[in-house]
């Protein structure tokens, strides 16, 4: 089967984290392609993630909410929509665990809605064959629980075991991508990928409150012992992963990405802190900022991808060490 070229692409939560530094993947590597970008613009999303674009002039910003399904199918309409990238959810786990009624509102109607208008537009009124046509769905690796220190790294036949409502409302959607394709034909393909960090992540995740307690000189909370693991995945290594699979990868098939970087929270913590004492050198090491707090429930010990599907089939492998990365991240969060 030839690539799938993308020309159209409707981004929904386009000024959070990971949708922002996609678009500027895009825009800055495929001149082809025009983006409508589709965000609520709540606490996650920023528009000065989205200043001094490449290519702005191929990039539409909309605010408005996946829900509305109006205005959804307008978007659809209007723009020809051939491509839908779906980054928009809720995805702090602390606030599912205070509010979860917002998260299943997002995560679970939010991809009904835009699963639904992209089966009417493109099978009954423009009735596209599966050929010209995608829905990309971004999914974590949370959705399938948690794992020992033993346990062999999470692959895409992993059995979901989500722990906080955050990650049973992502099983539910991505469940929900799965059927569509399932019942009704729709071209979806799906990533499954690690803790993302980088460039314009949001201040509550935890390699961003750790830097700026550095450059603030505050109190870094560090849950528990600290002895979580998470794997680290570089956002533009998840970028150009996103666009492997949406060009080549299987129609209805999904994708693990991980960045091949397991790190305990307090070694990375402490690593962040070591970097600081360089870059900003205080009367005291950093690390004297670094104070435990009590876990939070539901806390799941220890994330891993296993990326060899996506290296094998679509030659994808992460460019960033978690060194390389952080310089990066906290080059750019000394800027900001």
């Amino acid at each position: 089967m030839p690539d799938f070229k993308p020309r159209n692409m409707l981004v929904t939560g386009g000024a959070g984290f990971i949708g922002a530094n996609f678009i500027r993947h895009v825009l800055g590597n495929y001149p082809n392609i025009k983006i409508i970008n589709l965000d609520k613009l709540t606490y996650a999303g920023s528009l000065d993630n989205l200043k001094n674009l490449p290519n702005a002039e191929h990039h539409h910003f909309v605010q408005g909410d996946i829900c509305d399904r109006h205005q959804v199918s307008h978007l659809l309409l209007h723009h020809h929509i051939d491509t839908i990238v779906h980054f928009a959810a809720e995805s702090h786990v602390d606030r599912s665990i205070d509010a979860p009624a917002d998260f299943i509102t997002t995560n679970i109607v939010g991809t009904f809605t835009l699963l639904d208008a992209a089966r009417h537009y493109w099978q009954e009124y423009f009735k596209l064959e599966a050929a010209h046509c995608r829905f990309h769905h971004i999914s974590t690796d949370e959705v399938f629980g948690s794992l020992s220190p033993s346990d062999a790294r999470f692959s895409e036949t992993t059995r979901y075991d989500p722990s906080s409502p955050y990650s049973a409302s992502k099983a539910g959607s991505d469940h929900l991508v799965q059927a569509y394709h399932r019942t009704y034909g729709l071209p979806m393909t799906m990533t499954n990928c690690s803790n993302n960090y980088g460039p314009y992540q949001h201040a509550e995740k935890f390699i961003p409150t750790v830097i700026r307690a550095c450059l603030n000189w505050q109190p870094i909370p560090i849950y528990g012992n600290g002895k979580n693991i998470r794997d680290w995945l570089y956002v533009d290594d998840h970028c150009r992963a996103i666009m492997a699979v949406i060009e080549r990868g299987k129609i209805g098939e999904s994708y693990n990405v991980g960045g091949n970087n397991e790190w305990e929270n307090l070694t990375l913590a402490t690593y962040i802190c070591e970097q600081m004492d360089k870059l900003h050198p205080q009367k005291a090491s950093h690390t004297t900022l670094l104070q435990f707090v009590t876990d939070r429930p539901g806390h799941d010990f220890r994330y891993a991808i296993n990326s060899e599907k996506i290296s094998r089939e679509l030659n994808w492998q992460p460019q960033e060490t978690l060194e390389s990365g952080i310089d990066k991240t906290i080059a750019a969060c000394s800027v900001n």
